[in-house]
């Protein structure tokens, strides 16, 4: 490193030490003091972002992220390739959670990416899925976020099956569902290109971004929605809510069925939009 860089390095370290004279005693004072820091431009918006996120996630459970039992994809041990595959075609997803004799009993996970030696026939007639599983992390619902992801990078798995008090299957938590929570929103499936706001998909279906501006929307569904309170469609679904939603949470707004996708403990960020059906 030059002298330059690392004269500016301790600089900003100096101002940093500098904002924090006076020890906090408590992580309301702590958060206090790092917004203040970045009032005065010692800390930026993306910085105290990630260190806000990071407090929170001490504090939070696999219960409050898990993606839940209902909307998780899953295969059977026992299923053949012709029945396997459409599955994971459709699903979309790299891991699955593996059922063996029952529907709590997850015997592993499996990656997408091994069922390529399917794409030849011969490989077809040898398949047993038993073959390929990797294993399972099975947390209680409890688990805090902060020790999973410590679970995550030592293990190196990236998907955990979450599990209730009585041993039945409550949901999973995946690596990206942790870091959500710390960084913000992390590129996936439902994922457009930087500059769109509206994805449409069959059957009168869209992904709609949050951030997506009140006009832009009036105008690509000939909607009515108000500008006058909010300037996003994101903050009319959340003040309908009276809550900050969680993900799978619905609301009907003059007949768009919206159905939370993404959301952290701060905000919604993806929507999933049904248009009114004609009568």
């Amino acid at each position: 490193m030059s002298e330059e860089g690392s004269s500016s390095e301790k600089s900003w370290l100096e101002r940093l030490s500098m904002a924090f004279t006076g020890e906090p005693s408590s992580r309301d004072e702590l958060v206090e003091l790092l917004r203040s820091a970045h009032q005065r431009d010692l800390l930026d918006a993306e910085v105290l972002s990630i260190i806000e996120g990071a407090l929170v996630v001490s504090d939070m459970q696999a219960r409050e992220i898990m993606i839940p039992r209902s909307q998780v994809a899953v295969v059977r041990l026992d299923m053949k390739p012709e029945e396997l595959l459409p599955v994971v075609i459709e699903s979309g997803h790299s891991r699955l959670p593996v059922l063996g004799d029952g529907p709590d009993n997850v015997v592993g996970i499996l990656l997408a990416k091994d069922l390529l030696p399917l794409a030849l026939a011969e490989r077809r007639q040898k398949f047993n899925l038993r073959d390929i599983l990797r294993p399972c992390t099975a947390i209680p619902e409890s688990k805090r976020l902060n020790v999973l992801l410590q679970e995550f990078r030592a293990t190196r798995n990236h998907l955990a099956v979450v599990y209730d008090e009585y041993g039945g299957v409550s949901g999973i938590v995946t690596i990206e569902d942790v870091l959500e929570q710390i960084v913000g929103d992390i590129e996936d499936e439902y994922d457009f290109d930087e500059d769109d706001f509206i994805k449409a998909h069959a059957d009168g279906v869209f992904t709609v971004k949050a951030l997506t501006p009140i006009e832009d929307f009036n105008t690509f569904f000939d909607a009515q929605f108000s500008e006058a309170e909010f300037d996003t469609i994101g903050g009319i679904v959340t003040q309908s809510f009276g809550h900050l939603p969680k993900r799978d949470e619905r609301v009907v707004l003059d007949g768009f069925q919206f159905k939370v996708l993404n959301a952290d403990n701060r905000r919604i960020r993806l929507l999933q939009l049904t248009l009114p059906i004609d009568e």
